[in-house]
């Protein structure tokens, strides 16, 4: 999954400007940047986002220079075998291949951005396809020829359902990482801006806010509470969304017994099979921050598939 947030963001800001847009289309071995990965770069020189983490940021910047100024689109690939990625900097062992594109009718359309931040804002995921021939991209499939297809997820989000210390801990982690978080809790008392400076607060009763927020496979959904009247229904609607991460806390007791209950609410076996209880990886934690650093662990290895 690659973090095109700020990508996006700029796109948005930099409208009607001369741009181009330079993605990672190809990688090998111990790239530093994932597929799909994109930098934007302004006709001022301004930039955002990274192709390799720094490794060869200055020549693409000048490739995308001289796009900007009209040449064609270009194709670059770097390696560890070639005497150019020692030059440009990338001596990890990997490979990549950088394309170039200018944000025009003829390369990247404008307007693709609008339509991925319509589907994004709609928690629909979106797939642009690039015709590696012409540089051209689009919403169609490309039927013949060598393409490269790029999908932009909906941005990554956590529910918290419990306003306690550990989801203080938790909030402030997923901030570090990018992914939105929203806090859950219908008790006044627990749900303040004093204790959760920055994230939105939801204090609705939670199985009514998870639907609300319409969980997805880029929506992870964690109770904490330790209430039962709070963190059952949330578990309830988040199981009956396509979620991509549900966690409980407590222990392997608990979480048997929180298992009977839900039984009894009418959610089967495979569904509370996706339930992380207890939450987290295992790693020793002790204390607040520790029992977040695990539960970000696990989340995160959900969103990339790899739990």
């Amino acid at each position: 999954m690659a973090d095109n947030d700020s990508v996006l963001a700029a796109a948005r800001d930099w409208k009607g400007a001369r741009l181009a847009l330079a993605t990672v289309v190809s990688t090998w071995g111990s790239a530093p940047r994932p597929r799909g990965s994109h930098m934007l770069v302004h006709e001022d020189g301004r930039f955002e986002g990274s192709v390799s983490g720094g490794c060869v940021e200055g020549e693409i910047l000048d490739t995308a220079a001289r796009v900007i100024a009209g040449e064609p689109f270009q194709v670059k690939t770097y390696g560890v075998a070639d005497d150019s990625a020692w030059e440009v900097g990338l001596p990890c062992g990997g490979q990549i291949s950088v394309m170039v594109q200018p944000v025009s009718a003829e390369g990247f359309d404008p307007e693709l951005f609008d339509r991925i931040a319509e589907a994004r804002d709609a928690g629909r995921a979106l797939t642009v396809t690039t015709d590696l021939a012409s540089g051209h991209a689009d919403l169609r499939p490309v039927e013949t020829g060598e393409v490269f297809a790029n999908r932009y997820d909906p941005p990554r989000r956590l529910l918290i359902v419990g306003a306690v210390q550990i989801a203080q801990s938790l909030a402030a982690l997923a901030a570090t990482l990018g992914i939105e978080t929203v806090v859950i809790d219908p008790r006044g008392r627990f749900l303040t801006e004093e204790r959760f400076p920055g994230v939105t607060l939801d204090d609705r009763w939670p199985d009514e806010a998870v639907a609300a927020w319409t969980p997805g496979p880029s929506t992870a959904v964690v109770t904490l509470s330790h209430d039962t009247k709070i963190d059952d229904p949330a578990l309830v609607a988040a199981l009956a969304a396509d979620t991509a991460y549900v966690g409980a806390l407590g222990s392997r007791k608990s979480h048997a017994a929180r298992r009977e209950r839900l039984t009894q609410m009418g959610v089967d076996a495979d569904q509370l099979d996706r339930i992380d209880g207890p939450v987290g990886i295992d790693i020793g934690a002790i204390g607040p921050a520790e029992i977040a650093l695990s539960i970000a662990a696990a989340m995160v290895g959900a969103f990339h598939d790899r739990r």
